[in-house]
């Protein structure tokens, strides 16, 4: 019998229209963005259907995202199909926390749109960045950066792509040095902060005070921290971990090993786009990867697990 991780994208997946066939195809679908647009005071199905120019600011993009993964989710669980362990890139933790029971619905879409909120006033615009570095092994990566400032990894994504950040400066002069060592490709991301750097650190801090508020309760089933990549059992871990996420890396490629090396054969991507199957595909061929974007997606996860 296959062993299921439900797996959600992070920011940068955002995608105008995300979720709309299930918003008005599926009752628990509308349910999940109409509960969002209550809790938020703003039209969550505007922001997720409609030409607009917020879907891309951290504040607005985390809880949109958040509550489009979330309704996709909802309506597979009715399908019948839980997982056995549940992880998120990133931004996507939250949605892994919902799967796993450790937070509500409710209190993961308001927790996301403060911590959007807290990453976006972090830093001003322009002053950080980030950027993919391609075909350079993470651990030559770390010992560049190592004889650098103010440049940290935000991202282990798989092999032969890895992500950093910090000031622009520092990481266009860590993009050259990393060439020279071997990169095949450097290329700067359009992004609106150096998320997942030191430069962070006080957001992570001002989130805790957000978390102080949301009941955290023990996973029902196991969760794969960005952190530690390892399973997290014991809700005393969580907070923790969550503002310290914030400002450290994403060990998404230790993340996935580690349910693979547990006896995860099935991942289902729940979310707009396919980046998390790109990924799978460098790190490991020998498990299934299936994608919930649309809603004819689910009848192809039901028919491939039946």
């Amino acid at each position: 019998m296959s062993r299921i991780a439900f797996i959600f994208p992070g920011q940068g997946a955002q995608v105008q229209g995300m979720g709309k066939d299930f918003y008005e195809q599926t009752e628990i679908g509308r349910q999940v963005f109409d509960q969002a647009t209550k809790l938020l005071g703003f039209s969550v199905p505007w922001l997720c259907f409609e030409e607009n120019d917020r879907l891309n600011i951290t504040e607005y993009t985390q809880a949109a995202m958040v509550t489009a993964s979330i309704a996709m989710m909802k309506v597979l669980e009715e399908r019948g199909i839980y997982p056995d362990v549940a992880a998120g890139l990133s931004l996507g933790e939250y949605c892994a926390l919902t799967a796993a029971e450790v937070i509500s619905v409710d209190d993961a879409i308001q927790a996301v749109r403060q911590r959007g909120i807290l990453m976006q006033e972090a830093v001003p615009v322009g002053i950080g960045a980030m950027a993919a570095i391609l075909a350079l092994d993470g651990e030559k990566i770390e010992e560049v950066l190592a004889s650098m400032e103010d440049v940290w990894i935000a991202n282990y994504n798989c092999p032969g792509q890895t992500v950093i950040s910090g000031k622009k400066e520092a990481v266009e002069a860590a993009c050259e040095k990393l060439k020279e060592a071997g990169a095949k490709r450097a290329v700067m991301l359009n992004v609106s902060g150096p998320f997942h750097s030191k430069m962070l650190v006080e957001a992570g801090e001002k989130l805790g005070k957000v978390l102080d508020r949301i009941e955290i309760s023990n996973p029902k089933i196991p969760y794969v921290a960005n952190v530690t990549a390892s399973y997290i059992t014991d809700k005393k871990d969580v907070k923790p971990l969550l503002i310290q996420q914030v400002s450290s890396s994403v060990r998404w490629q230790q993340s996935v090993e580690a349910m693979i090396k547990d006896g995860v054969d099935t991942f289902i991507e729940i979310g707009p786009g396919k980046t998390l199957a790109g990924f799978m595909k460098k790190i490991s061929r020998n498990v299934k990867t299936l994608n919930v974007e649309k809603l004819e997606d689910i009848d192809k996860v039901v028919e491939a697990l039946s």
